[in-house]
């Protein structure tokens, strides 16, 4: 899905298959906005964000989850940062749409390529 949000958005894209790699890259990359998933190796989504966090304080973040997160509400309600959830499935259209939704303020957000004649 990196792929086809790099080719649709005019923003930079980079894809991290492991979240301690993504979070040692976070200081040089400047991100708008950091999608991340619940469920994943050494990390869950709550505690990458409330890391990532320190690390891009002005970064809007997006959460992804294929799986019930009712019993983690309350930690979820815990981070600022945190401005937008999707559940899976979804394609790649309604998560470029959150990215543009929720990307912060005081910086230039993207928008969809206009040389892509299927958006």
């Amino acid at each position: 899905m990196s792929q086809l949000l790099a080719d649709n958005l005019d923003c930079q894209v980079h894809g991290f298959t492991r979240p301690v790699e993504a979070l040692k890259a976070i200081p040089n990359l400047n991100p708008g906005v950091i999608v991340t998933d619940y469920f994943m190796p050494q990390l869950n989504g709550i505690e990458f964000v409330r890391q990532a966090t320190l690390l891009a304080p002005e970064a809007s973040f997006v959460m992804i989850t294929g799986h019930n997160l009712s019993e983690e509400e309350s930690q979820l309600a815990t981070l600022g940062s945190l401005k937008g959830f999707l559940s899976k499935p979804f394609g790649w259209r309604k998560l470029a749409d959150e990215i543009l939704r929720v990307w912060p303020g005081g910086s230039h957000a993207p928008s969809y390529r206009a040389d892509d004649p299927t958006i």
